[in-house]
């Protein structure tokens, strides 16, 4: 019979700087090959390749091999879902150059968490549904001056069926046998974002619709020209 569940292993892995650099590269649900996650992390392919080793040990990610080259990416949801969780809580990097200072604020701005959206983006998006009565369950953010928003507080959101009608709609396809609604901690704004089958979908339908660009390095999402249109129109952002 198995004891308690050992956190402590779970921790080991990612209490190395240059694996976690890793998890978050595969942040965005893409799979990558094991030379750019090297990159990612600034060690050589061997020491990737012994790093990769380990998190696969650990159920953190999965491997695909095609031809000659393997391409790694995030285990499934919960291993995104537990990135953002530490995410909310450690302590920010500091900015040394103006070229980190530019990411960090396109990670602000937009940017994947998962299969999902986040950022300002993401939290806005959800704050309309919420606001335009598609989506019941809670207020979907918080004022400035309220406490910051805690992991312990289960929010049960639901679309009404109004929202329901909307996602038809807007053409947003639900991946069967998957948790309609799920919502995470955006870390920089403090305020829940959607994710689960909704989430993934929405950020699949606004690609589809060219509003907005996965970036092909990191996690950031460029909103394009006509998604600037086309996102304030529809979320009045």
């Amino acid at each position: 019979m198995p004891g308690d569940a050992d956190i402590a292993a779970v921790g080991a892995l990612l209490g190395d700087e240059r694996r976690c650099r890793i998890l978050l590269a595969l942040d965005d649900g893409r799979a990558l090959p094991a030379s750019r996650l090297a990159a990612e992390a600034g060690v050589s392919a061997a020491t990737a390749s012994s790093h990769l080793g380990k998190l696969r040990e650990g159920g953190l990610v999965t491997v695909e091999t095609h031809g000659r080259h393997r391409f790694y990416r995030l285990a499934g949801p919960h291993v995104g879902r537990l990135l953002e969780a530490m995410v909310a809580l450690a302590p920010p990097r500091p900015v040394t150059s103006l070229r980190e200072g530019t990411r960090a604020r396109a990670l602000r701005r937009a940017r994947t968490c998962y299969d999902h959206l986040a950022g300002e983006l993401g939290v806005g998006i959800m704050r309309h549904l919420v606001d335009a009565g598609l989506l019941t369950g809670g207020d979907g953010h918080r004022d400035p001056a309220d406490p910051p928003v805690g992991f312990g507080q289960d929010v049960d959101y639901r679309f009404t069926a109004d929202g329901d009608t909307w996602l038809d709609d807007f053409g947003v396809r639900l991946a069967p046998g998957r948790r309609t609604i799920r919502y995470c901690v955006d870390w920089t704004e403090q305020a829940h974002h959607l994710s689960g089958a909704a989430g993934a979908g929405i950020l699949a339908r606004l690609v589809e619709l060219d509003w907005v660009r996965r970036a092909p390095k990191d996690r950031a999402v460029t909103v394009t020209d006509a998604g600037q249109e086309g996102l304030a129109r529809t979320f009045g952002v």
